[in-house]
C-alpha cells in the first residue's frame, strides 16, 4: 500500500500569428484519453485545453527504491484516471508568507511522487507543438509542480503549445551523498536530478500522444527551478533531451546553482543529516531504507535547508556545472536567464520585517558579513550614485539582490557567451508590485506570474489594476517565442539582442520595457572583484 501522510497548510511573426489561436480540438465529445508507453490515461477539459495531472513516469521511490535512481512506472490495465495532481515529494513545509499567499498546493506528501501533468490545446491530432517543462522552485528542499500559478491554460492558448510541470525527490531523499558512507547507495546523492533526467525521457517518449513535439522542448524554472535547469545543462545523461533553457532567478552566485557541491562537503552534510537520525554511519545502508518516510522527514528538521543540493560526485555531474566555465555539453542550447530588481525583498517578508526600517549604520552593520570593511563605503557609493534619493533599506535590497543574484546571472551569461555556440538573452523584471504600499519592490518569484501569464491568480503577489497583465502580455510573449524558436524576439516586445560580454545587452521588463547596453555595468564592475564572504568562492 502506498503510504501517504497529509501535512499542515501552508521567430516572432509565427508566435504572433498562433497568439489567441488554438488548432481544433482532437476530441469533442467526453474527456479526453491519449496513450503512453505505460497505458492509457483520461484527462479533463476545462477553458477548450485539456488537462492531464500526476501521470507516473517513475515507480513508488520507497523502499528498496530509496536513494537509487528512478525506475520506470508499472504498466496498467484500461485507462488511468488523470485528474488529479500526484503527492508532493516530501519535505517539510513553511507557511506561505504574505507575497505568496495567493499560490496553492496541496497537502499530500508521499515516496510515490514522480509524476507528471500536462496542459494541452489537443491530443491525437497530429500537430507538433513546443513543449515547454516547467522545473519548480523551493531550492532543492521543498514545494512542488503543483501550484496554481502554474496552470499552464492560458500559455496554452496564447502560443499553441505544450505545458509540463513535474514532482521529484528533493532533500535528503533526492540528494543524500553516501559515496563515502554506505557505497551500495552512490546513487541517492543526485537521485532528484536523475528523476528529472527521467522525467524528460517520459517527455521524449510519450508527449507526441498529446501534441507535443519531442524535438522541440525548453526546460525553465525559477529559484531552485532555475538552479535545475543550469544543473541539467551539465549532466550527460541529459543531454539531447532539451533543446532550449531558460533560468529565472537561478543563477545564484554560490554552490548549487553556479558550482555544486564538492563531494568531501557532501559526506560531511551526509553525517550530520545520520546523526540527526541517531544511525551509525556503518549502518546507514541498512537503517535508511528500513526507517519509515516520517522519520526521515523529521529528521529535515535540525539540517539546514541549503545542505540539499546537487553533488559533483563525478558519475551523475561530471563537474561544474557553470564553474568556472559552461558546460560544453550544452553549449549550442540558446540559454535566456534573468532575475528581478529586489529579490531579496521576498525573503525578508517573515523572516525579517526590520530589514524593511534600516537607517545608515545598520545598512552598514547588516553589509558586513557579507562585503569586507574596505568594500562596503565603495559599493554603497556606486549603488546611491544611481539613486540618489535611496533610503538606506532601498540600498541594502539592491545590493543585497545584486551579490547573490544579478552578479550570478552576469557571471552564467559570459560563460554562455563565451562559448561562442548558441545565444544567451539576458533580461530583468524590473516593475514594481504596488503591494502594502509598494515595500516589496520587484521581489523574488514576481516573474512567475507573469511568465505564465496567470496574474489574475497571484493578487496577493502583484496586486491589481492593469500593469500586471501589461507586463505579463510581454514576459508571456517572449518565453513562448522563445520556446518557439530560441529567440525571444515577438510582436509587442522591444527589440532584444542576445547577449555578448562586448556591449552586455539586457531587456528591462517594465510596463514600458527596454533593451538597454551595458545595463548596471557600473555595479557589475564594482562587484566583479570583491571577495564576499561566502558567495564567490
Amino acid at each position: 500500500m502506498k503510504r501517504r501522510t497529509l501535512i499542515g497548510a501552508a521567430g516572432a511573426a509565427t508566435v504572433s500569428a498562433m497568439s489567441g489561436k488554438v488548432a481544433a480540438k482532437s476530441q469533442s465529445n467526453g474527456p479526453p484519453i491519449a496513450s503512453t508507453l505505460y497505458g492509457k490515461v483520461r484527462g479533463e477539459t476545462v477553458d477548450d485545453i485539456h488537462i492531464f495531472k500526476g501521470i507516473p513516469y517513475g515507480a513508488s521511490t520507497a523502499g528498496a527504491n530509496r536513494f537509487a535512481p528512478p525506475k520506470p512506472p508499472t504498466p496498467w490495465a484500461g485507462v488511468r484516471d488523470a485528474q488529479t495532481f500526484a503527492p508532493m515529494a516530501p519535505q517539510q513545509l513553511r507557511i506561505n508568507p504574505t507575497l505568496l499567499a495567493s499560490w496553492t498546493f496541496q497537502k499530500e506528501i508521499s515516496e510515490d511522487c514522480l509524476a507528471i501533468n500536462i496542459w494541452t490545446p489537443a491530443v491525437r491530432d497530429g500537430v507538433k507543438r513546443p513543449v515547454m517543462v516547467w522545473l519548480h522552485g523551493g531550492g532543492y528542499y521543498g514545494l512542488s509542480g503543483a501550484r496554481n500559478v502554474f496552470d499552464g491554460k492560458r500559455l496554452c492558448k496564447k502560443g499553441d503549445v505544450v505545458v509540463v510541470t513535474l514532482n521529484h525527490r528533493l532533500n535528503a531523499f533526492g540528494f543524500l551523498y553516501l559515496a563515502d558512507i554506505a557505497p551500495a547507495l552512490a546513487d541517492g546523492a543526485n537521485a532528484g536530478m536523475q528523476d528529472l533526467v527521467a522525467a524528460l525521457r517520459w517527455v521524449r517518449d510519450n508527449i507526441a500522444a498529446f501534441g507535443g513535439d519531442p524535438d522541440n522542448v525548453t526546460i525553465f524554472g525559477q529559484s531552485g527551478g532555475g538552479g535545475k535547469v543550469s544543473t541539467l545543462m551539465a549532466m550527460p545523461s541529459a543531454a539531447g533531451l532539451f533543446h532550449r533553457a531558460i533560468v529565472q532567478s537561478g543563477s545564484y552566485a554560490r554552490k548549487a546553482h553556479l558550482e555544486a557541491v564538492k563531494p568531501a562537503e557532501a559526506t560531511e552534510n551526509a553525517r550530520a543529516y545520520l546523526a540527526a537520525l541517531g544511525i551509525e554511519p556503518a549502518l546507514a545502508g541498512q537503517k535508511l531504507r528500513e526507517l519509515p518516510m516520517e522519520a526521515l522527514v523529521a529528521g529535515l528538521k535540525t539540517v539546514n535547508r541549503t545542505t540539499w543540493m546537487p553533488v559533483a560526485d563525478g558519475r551523475v555531474l561530471p563537474s561544474g556545472p557553470w564553474w568556472p566555465e559552461g558546460p560544453s555539453i550544452s553549449a549550442n542550447i540558446p540559454l535566456m536567464i534573468g532575475s528581478t530588481e529586489t529579490e531579496l525583498t521576498a525573503f525578508a517578508d517573515t523572516s525579517d520585517p526590520t530589514a524593511f526600517a534600516l537607517d545608515e549604520a545598520a545598512l552598514r552593520k547588516r553589509l558586513s558579513p557579507f562585503l569586507s570593511p574596505a568594500d562596503i563605503e565603495p559599493v554603497i557609493k556606486t549603488f546611491r550614485a544611481s539613486r540618489p534619493n535611496a533610503t538606506p533599506t532601498d540600498l541594502f535590497f539592491e545590493i543585497m539582490t545584486a551579490i547573490p543574484f544579478r552578479l550570478g546571472v552576469w557571471r552564467q551569461a559570459d560563460a554562455k557567451a563565451a562559448q561562442n555556440a548558441a545565444p544567451v538573452y539576458v533580461y530583468e523584471l524590473d516593475w514594481r508590485t504596488p503591494v502594502d504600499g509598494g515595500k516589496w519592490g520587484s521581489p523574488h518569484s514576481l516573474d512567475t506570474p507573469m511568465v505564465f501569464d496567470n496574474v489574475a491568480m497571484s493578487a496577493s503577489m502583484v496586486g491589481n489594476g492593469p500593469e500586471p497583465q501589461q507586463v505579463a502580455d510581454q514576459m508571456s510573449s517572449a518565453w513562448l517565442a522563445f520556446a518557439r524558436t530560441g529567440n525571444p524576439n515577438t510582436a509587442g516586445v522591444p527589440i532584444w539582442p542576445a547577449y555578448t560580454t562586448k556591449d552586455r545587452t539586457i531587456m528591462v521588463f517594465n510596463v514600458t520595457s527596454k533593451a538597454v547596453k551595458g545595463f548596471r555595468d557600473d555595479e557589475r564592475k564594482a562587484l566583479s572583484d570583491l571577495k564576499a564572504k561566502g558567495f564567490f568562492d
